[in-house]
């Protein structure tokens, strides 16, 4: 009797559940945040990407023209800010909160009300920062990675608002973070050991633990830049006894990890997807959980590779030169895992898998440019060209963004109950992947030669290709509003998707030309 009152109750509170704007403001549905954190940082997306169009149409052509190179260097600094911690980051939030509950058979996240308010307090965070651009004196202009000493000396008073506001976004951050933890550790379903959780589910709770490590980091090294700047403190201030270098090491120490913040996500991602359109298990689960957690565990004694050109000691720079190429074998675990899972599988291109394919593909090309710049000898030309700027974005964009995209695409059917279009879709993917490409693979070649980062104007002979990239820059943005499209459209209506969306038509398997697999090489195969 008690349940059947208890059924009735939940009904009857279900029928007066808050409608309209309470509903997202107040809500603890965990699939509601997870909807909220990827509109949120969709629309953060597009704002970060239309100063990365300020930027490229600067550098269109060489000389000044559009803009005053102060303004050039607040759109460097804010696009980058932006892009880390309003596009990538709650995007990956945003489906550990869709899908981790639904992937350990949760009914929620552990902690649904400090999940409302980590999401609640972003909106805020970022209308912090981006309203310091209006203050007289501009907006933060130091770089995303606000070097001291022009974040201290040298910057303007909108540098207070951009400190509260990146505290705000690590509070965001830590309590997602626990969040994640405590719903893995916690909320698994019985039988559901570590060991048979999905990938992506392991990718984030490796994930989570990396936040909760260096969130606090990034905070002391805010808070020393704010005390430098307006309480007489000398941290980084050679002349009070402070150190410049020192901020950099406090910086990067937060800031490496949180490079792998922005990818172990989307490698839970992939794993989901390629065997999904491959049609066979991922091929060496436990060493991708193992790859992931090695990743994890040297993210942390590598962070001095962004500062070769300091001065550091011969045999400093030797260990972090070693300890960085050594990331490059759990990562390249996982690239051969990926390669292996498609190996003689009945495979099909639907706009998911065409995402996964391009990011296996450019994501390795980003590796190997990182591993080029782990080389310290070499290292000293390439540094703070635009070789380093599109190694990052190939890690970046065609890496975590793409990863972001193919996510939407697989999951857009379970979270709206429709198809999208897919030759939109594919319209999409071949207009990103051919812009993307032309926006950052000359940028390797503009930086081989010498032409530096973060600078609004530019020497003759650089002439051609930075127009080559304006245009592919130009093309990937309006390639973006495919994708928007295409979400709009999905969730209004359309084909309704089939229980299991990615099963195609009947018996999909065997209308492949290569047969099934015989094996999935877990197992030695058998000695005929």
């Amino acid at each position: 009797m008690s349940t059947v009152a208890g059924e009735m109750d939940h009904t009857d509170h279900h029928h007066h559940a808050p409608s309209g704007i309470t509903r997202w403001l107040f809500t603890t549905n965990h699939k509601d945040i997870g909807s909220m954190y990827l509109w949120f940082s969709f629309i953060m997306f597009l704002v970060g990407g239309s100063m990365a169009m300020v930027i490229r149409a600067e550098l269109f052509q060489p000389g000044l023209q559009l803009v005053d190179p102060h303004f050039f260097n607040q759109m460097t600094t804010v696009h980058g800010l932006i892009m880390v911690f309003g596009a990538v980051m709650p995007a990956f939030t945003g489906l550990a909160n869709w899908m981790v509950p639904l992937m350990i058979g949760a009914p929620d996240m552990a902690l649904p009300r400090m999940n409302n308010w980590s999401f609640w307090i972003l909106p805020f965070a970022f209308a912090i920062l981006l309203a310091s651009l209006f203050m007289e004196g501009g907006g933060p202009a130091f770089g995303w990675t606000f070097y001291a000493p022009l974040s201290t000396t040298y910057s303007s008073d909108s540098t207070a608002l951009f400190v509260f506001s990146v505290h705000i976004m690590g509070i965001s951050s830590i309590m997602g973070a626990i969040n994640v933890i405590v719903t893995i550790m916690n909320m698994r379903a019985p039988g559901m050991t570590y060991m048979k959780m999905p990938l992506f589910v392991w990718t984030w709770f490796i994930t989570a633990f990396l936040l909760i490590a260096v969130m606090p980091v990034l905070a002391g090294a805010v808070t020393m830049v704010l005390t430098d700047k307006y309480f007489g403190t000398s941290f980084f201030d050679a002349a009070g006894g402070g150190d410049p270098v020192l901020f950099q090491h406090i910086f990067w120490f937060f800031g490496h990890p949180e490079v792998y913040i922005m990818i172990l996500p989307s490698f839970g991602i992939i794993s989901a997807i390629i065997p999904a359109f491959s049609r066979k298990r991922l091929f060496g689960y436990s060493s991708m959980v193992y790859a992931t957690a090695a990743i994890a565990g040297l993210s942390f004694i590598v962070w001095a590779h962004h500062m070769f050109t300091t001065g550091m000691p011969v045999a400093a720079e030797i260990f972090f030169m070693y300890a960085t190429m050594l990331i490059s074998v759990p990562t390249g675990v996982k690239v051969f895992n990926w390669v292996a899972t498609m190996w003689r599988g009945s495979i099909t291109f639907e706009t998911p898998m065409l995402f996964a394919l391009a990011f296996v593909i450019l994501f390795t090309i980003g590796g190997f440019s990182g591993l080029m710049l782990a080389i310290t000898p070499v290292d000293f030309q390439y540094h703070d060209t635009y070789f380093v700027v599109a190694h990052f974005h190939y890690v970046l964009v065609s890496g975590a963004i793409f990863s972001i995209m193919a996510a939407a695409y697989y999951w857009l059917p379970k979270w709206t109950g429709h198809m999208y279009d897919e030759t939109l879709a594919k319209w999409h993917f071949w207009c990103s992947l051919i812009s993307v490409n032309l926006l950052f693979f000359p940028m390797h070649f503009a930086g081989l030669a010498g032409m530096p980062r973060r600078i609004p104007d530019y020497s003759l002979q650089f002439a051609d290709i930075n127009q080559i990239v304006s245009i592919g820059g130009f093309a990937f943005g309006l390639s973006q509003l495919i994708f928007l499209w295409v979400v709009i459209k999905c969730a209004r209506g359309g084909e309704k998707a089939p229980a299991k969306p990615w099963e195609g038509a009947e018996g999909l398997e065997w209308t492949v030309p290569s047969p099934a697999p015989y094996h999935t090489f877990e197992t030695p195969p058998e000695v005929k």
